[in-house]
């Protein structure tokens, strides 16, 4: 499956993103474990929320960062967490 920009996704089932204050950051928990998030990881994901297609994660970050350009930044770590299985398409 190819990623677009027109693809909804959010964060899959199992896995319940929060933020953990003995990490002082953003993770993912799962049931075996975590995976702590950088932030841009923990901004994207903060956003996928089932509702937007990635073009309006994307405008969302550009808006909110006040940059332009994320695009191709934002379609790389969606296809690392694919590929990690933290997300789903819908």
């Amino acid at each position: 499956m190819t990623i677009e920009t027109t693809n909804i996704v959010k964060v899959a089932s199992g896995l319940r993103l929060q933020f953990e204050e003995a990490q002082d950051s953003w993770v993912l928990l799962y049931p075996e474990g975590m995976v702590k998030l950088n932030q841009s990881a923990a901004e994207i994901l903060q956003r996928c929320d089932g509702k937007r297609d990635l073009a309006d994660v994307i405008a969302l970050l550009e808006k909110d960062f006040e940059q332009t350009g994320l695009q191709e930044d934002v379609m790389s770590f969606i296809e690392i967490a694919r590929e990690q299985k933290w997300i789903k398409f819908l």
